[in-house]
């Protein structure tokens, strides 16, 4: 349905939230704290929601990564695993060095999570875009477990449907409803077009009011 690869070397998550903004989707950014692990990284595809819960301990004969694990083995390209954990958190930290590798195997597109991630350096050699709510070394073991997938969850204060459309970049992520993403799509491209035609004739000396009259953009 969308060229992802291609998107993403044009957009950029501040267009897109002016964009549905405009458009009235308000609060679609998620909350500053989520921060790339490179920030050269661009990540858009499409999200696979994974909702965690706190727990104190284990059951016996529990698979405390079951339904973790059967999110993982079914993602496919251009997805994108989003877990939430209410954060920010201390004590979560679902992402690290294997899922990254399981999820570079399946071709999917990157893991955004208002938890915690570790094994850090791992991550960054391998080069998948991944997007945190902090570090830490807590393995989830005995402190939290994924209760449900492919479910509407919040992550970092956006609500998120598996299938809607997450962006993200240096300046954070942007998770746009899939109902509104062709035309949000459309109108970010048309705005970068006018951006990119501001930046020109400011460049050559124009005044910023007279240019921001023209193209109506800032």
């Amino acid at each position: 349905m969308f060229d992802f690869a291609t998107l993403s070397k044009t957009l950029y998550s501040a267009v897109l939230s002016d964009t549905m903004d405009g458009m009235g989707l308000q609060s679609r950014a998620m909350q500053s704290f989520v921060r790339p692990l490179d920030d050269a990284r661009v990540l858009m595809g499409r999200a696979r929601t994974g909702l965690f819960a706190n727990v104190y301990g284990l059951r016996d004969g529990e698979n405390p990564y079951d339904i973790e694990m059967a999110l993982i083995d079914d993602l496919g390209p251009g997805d994108i695993a989003m877990l939430a954990c209410g954060g920010p958190t201390e004590r979560i930290a679902p992402w690290g060095e294997l899922l990254t590798t399981a999820t570079i195997a399946r071709g999917a597109s990157g893991c955004v999570t208002d938890g915690l991630v570790r094994d850090v350096r791992h991550i960054r050699s391998l080069g998948l875009p991944v997007f945190h709510g902090g570090i830490g070394p807590l393995d989830t073991r005995g402190r939290a477990r994924m209760i449900d997938r492919d479910t509407g969850v919040e992550v970092a204060g956006v609500r998120v449907e598996s299938g809607d459309i997450v962006f993200g970049d240096v300046d954070g992520v942007v998770v746009i409803p899939l109902v509104h993403a062709a035309e949000v799509i459309d109108r970010a491209l048309e705005k970068v077009t006018m951006e990119n035609h501001t930046r020109d004739e400011l460049r050559a000396g124009r005044l910023l009011r007279e240019v921001y009259e023209k193209y109506g953009v800032l």
